[in-house]
């Protein structure tokens, strides 16, 4: 999509520029990855032995504390989804080796939570072969593309499920290594994942419900959101989390990603949690009990979503 500068009444086209090499993008990303990815940085051009004879790009450790791993190409290339898919099963036999670099970068304290694996791909463009193939797999791996413009803009964007494909992918002539990783890959996404239906079983159905318009309201707010049920919450994020969920019998909490001491959220059922210990993400806690207080709270919902980058 081009990008156009306003100038009174008028646009003028911003050209299209590129970073001279791929390291310049992954510096880029490396060094704004709490800002892009709400992430921390582990390590850069982690090596995975001898034997493996890989190099992972980067390592991060998520806002959830799953362990991420970040690949970029600057240009379009089917190898870019098949060492991801490589890594992602190697990081997932190697777990110690991560959880050693990730005391090292972030000290001996830090949490680690295998419950899944983040993947991140990072090129101008893709193969729909390899965006079908991706889809087929489920989220384990995300694709973005990335556009840089002659005034210093850098815009990222994922590319989404349900995108119209012409034709799909056979595993006839493909490397079976990269087969079986991708098996293995959406094996542990099946047996690892949490699911809202488990959050919400058992729960009244007016609680029920109350989430439901929750959900709808947020995913509504751009198709690039994507609903990430978690053992104990369901965070809703683009490239980081805007609100997480915590669906209990009672009420409908929410865990919003603003400063309460900037945005205080709707009186009388919010507050600042920045110092309180709780699950999630988010340091506004807004409680719901009906649909009036989501009304309430569906400004700073928003508010959120657009601080984060949406």
């Amino acid at each position: 999509m081009p990008l156009f500068r306003v100038a009174g009444s008028d646009v003028h086209p911003v050209p299209q520029s590129d970073f001279s090499r791929e390291k310049e993008l992954q510096t880029l990303v490396e060094r704004n990855i709490e800002r892009v990815f709400s992430c921390r940085l582990v390590a850069s051009e982690f090596s995975t032995g001898s034997i493996h004879g890989g190099r992972i790009d980067t390592l991060a450790l998520s806002e959830d504390n799953n362990p991420v791993i970040i690949e970029y190409k600057k240009v379009v290339s089917s190898d870019l989804v098949n060492q991801s898919l490589f890594y992602l099963a190697w990081l997932d036999d190697h777990r110690g080796d991560f959880e050693v670099a990730a005391r090292k970068a972030l000290g001996p304290k830090v949490e680690i939570d295998w419950e899944s694996i983040r993947v991140i791909c990072i090129a101008p463009s893709y193969r729909k072969y390899d965006v079908y193939a991706v889809q087929v797999m489920g989220r384990d791996i995300e694709l973005w593309t990335y556009r840089r413009f002659a005034n210093d803009t850098f815009y990222l964007e994922q590319l989404q499920q349900g995108e119209s494909l012409d034709a799909a992918a056979s595993s006839g002539g493909k490397n079976p290594v990269m087969v079986a990783a991708g098996k293995k890959a959406a094996e542990t996404k099946r047996t690892a994942t949490w699911t809202v239906e488990g959050h919400l079983r058992d729960k009244p159905a007016p609680i029920v419900q109350l989430f439901h318009q929750v959900q709808e309201f947020t995913v509504s707010l751009d198709p690039a959101i994507e609903e990430a049920p978690k053992k104990l919450y369901v965070a809703y994020r683009t490239t980081q989390n805007i609100v997480c969920v915590e669906i209990q019998r009672q009420k409908v909490t929410l865990f919003v990603k603003l400063d309460p001491k900037t945005h205080a959220g709707p009186p009388g059922i919010s507050r600042d949690v920045s110092k309180i210990g709780h699950f999630g993400t988010g340091d506004l806690e807004i409680t719901l009990k009906s649909p009036a207080d989501l009304e309430a709270a569906k400004p700073f919902i928003e508010l959120a979503y657009r601080q984060v980058g949406g």
